[in-house]
């Protein structure tokens, strides 16, 4: 588990955190569909000191690589109870650390990747040296504010009126090529995917609002932080690059939703593409699994066979 012998030599990665094996199954196909579509920027798994003994065979067998990185939590506890995920979350901050790249992708593990989007490495974003002060501190695409599953625990004003989506639905079109201003609807990136040039002096901001009495506001951990203290001040994305599966749903944002648009879809919620067992109520999971088949069938013939 030496990672210092599975550093890359790029300057550019995708990166995507992983602090236990539940999420390993799309971690793998996150991967492998980043192969497929002809990525020429390798995948960089951040795990934790959590990420047990199985999950670096899994990972170490497939020569996939991997960095270590701490394990954030702020000072001021959030209870996040009903929505337990969240807890880890605050880990995804970490990538602004990694000062050795000169450019990071973070990813969520729960994402499959449809169409090749390497024009990310290129995004026009502020320099190390403006350390977090500037307009364009971080590239994201916009959290949906809908609440379409109504959770009582969501907060109150997570309706349609205040989503940033919901303002693109007269022009879809532009929907497709341009994200809604970072200040549209609640102002609040998606986690999901962030664009992030490495900076120290930009990390520190970060550690600092941590190490604040505000993060107990924070309901959805890292992306609420990141809202909170670059308001303003990050590139808004169009959705094809953190394209939520809710968004597709009749009636929440299937007004700009486009399939054959996406380039990266974000299976956010539960259940999970690979923890169902019978057919799937949402279509777009059969396009992970159908993925998901090709990539065990490669390593099956290769002689790789485990339970992941």
């Amino acid at each position: 588990m030496d990672e210092n012998i599975l550093q890359p030599h790029a300057s550019k990665v995708w990166t995507t955190l992983i602090t236990n094996t539940a999420y390993l199954s799309g971690l793998l196909t996150l991967e492998y569909s980043l192969r497929k579509v002809g990525s020429k920027y390798p995948l960089v798994v951040l795990y934790t000191d959590t990420f047990p003994a199985e999950g670096h065979k899994a990972l170490d067998s497939r020569k996939i690589l991997k960095r270590h990185v701490p394990y954030l939590l702020p000072s001021a506890p959030k209870d996040f109870t009903n929505d337990v995920r969240f807890y880890d979350c605050w880990s995804k901050l970490t990538p602004f650390s990694l000062v050795e790249y000169e450019r990071v992708v973070q990813l969520d593990s729960d994402m499959l990747v449809l169409k090749n989007m390497d024009e990310l490495m290129d995004v026009e974003l502020d320099s190390p040296e403006m350390a977090g002060n500037g307009d364009r501190v971080f590239a994201a695409s916009h959290a949906c504010s809908c609440n379409p599953l109504h959770k009582p625990h969501y907060p109150a004003d997570w309706i349609p009126a205040n989503c940033a989506y919901t303002t693109q639905h007269e022009n879809p079109d532009i929907a497709q090529i341009a994200g809604a201003s970072p200040t549209s609807g609640l102002g609040i990136p998606n986690g999901g995917l962030q664009v992030v040039i490495p900076a120290q002096a930009t990390y520190e901001k970060i550690l600092a609002q941590l190490g604040a009495s505000t993060t107990s506001n924070y309901d959805f951990a890292d992306q609420s932080l990141l809202g909170d203290l670059f308001y303003g001040r990050w590139v808004a994305l169009p959705y094809i690059y953190n394209a939520l599966k809710t968004l597709r749903w009749e009636g929440v944002h299937d007004a700009i939703w486009r399939d054959e648009n996406v380039k990266n879809v974000h299976y956010i919620l539960s259940p999970k593409p690979w923890d169902e067992t019978g057919p799937s109520q949402d279509p777009s999971h059969a396009w992970w699994k159908t993925l998901n088949e090709k990539r065990l069938s490669e390593e099956q013939e290769t002689g790789l066979r485990d339970e992941f």
